[in-house]
């Protein structure tokens, strides 16, 4: 949620913003349109008891209508925790702002 939050309100864009398990608290600005558009890679655990799964999904359509460019990685069989297939689309999705 800290990386959404705080990553989408800087007037600079960043080479990309990684989430995992979180949901988009929108900073002041987001809806009326920050000039930087940063990537944006949301992860999180389908069988999450901690924060519901369908504020990830919620914050990338809410971030894919205000024009981001928004990965999305539902890990299955996952909690509130990293996978390693969470891992690897993080890593790639990294790579590829890389390039």
């Amino acid at each position: 949620m800290m990386a959404l939050h705080v990553g989408l309100s800087l007037d600079e864009p960043l080479a990309g913003i990684v989430a995992f398990s979180g949901a988009l608290i929108p900073p002041p600005g987001l809806v009326e349109g920050l000039p930087a558009k940063t990537p944006v890679a949301i992860l999180h655990g389908d069988l999450d008891n901690v924060v519901d799964p369908n504020l990830s999904r919620e914050a990338v359509e809410t971030l894919t209508g205000l024009g981001y460019d928004v990965s999305y990685h539902r890990a299955t069989r996952t909690a509130h925790g990293i996978s390693e297939d969470m891992l690897d689309f993080a890593l790639s999705f990294i790579l590829a702002q890389s390039i």
